[in-house]
């Protein structure tokens, strides 16, 4: 059973940091895009960043970048997003998502490319 389990989830103040964690199983991790997502209350679920385990390329949202960091520990099954000098525009439910790779590069900001997505973490950033 293919299974991803976000976490890190909380409150931070605005200039601080977070680390989010995506755990998977059930899949060869070392062959899929795992990617970040979030949605903010009335808005359209957004990608934020991307890691492709294949050949280890990220991407990021224009908005996050500079800011955040992708990276992933595939002898753990793991992905992290380390937000760092989080803006209150940050706030929002993340998720994280996973399909078998590769894609094409430009798809990774489309939640429709992607087959599997754990459950969210609130991350709430306080001015």
């Amino acid at each position: 059973e293919v299974q991803l389990q976000a976490s890190g989830g909380g409150l931070v103040q605005a200039g601080g940091s977070l680390r989010l964690s995506c755990t998977a199983s059930g899949f060869t991790f070392d062959d899929y895009v795992i990617a970040w997502f979030r949605q903010a209350p009335g808005k359209e679920r957004e990608g934020v960043s991307c890691i492709r385990n294949y050949d280890g390329s990220t991407d990021y949202a224009d908005s996050v970048k500079g800011r955040f960091t992708i990276s992933s520990d595939n002898a753990k099954n793991t992905v992290y997003l380390q937000m760092n000098s989080p803006i209150p525009e940050d706030t929002a439910v993340y998720y994280c998502a996973a399909v078998e790779g590769p894609i094409h590069r430009s798809d990774w900001v489309l939640f429709g490319a992607y087959d599997e997505w754990g459950q969210g973490t609130l991350v709430t950033v306080s001015s």
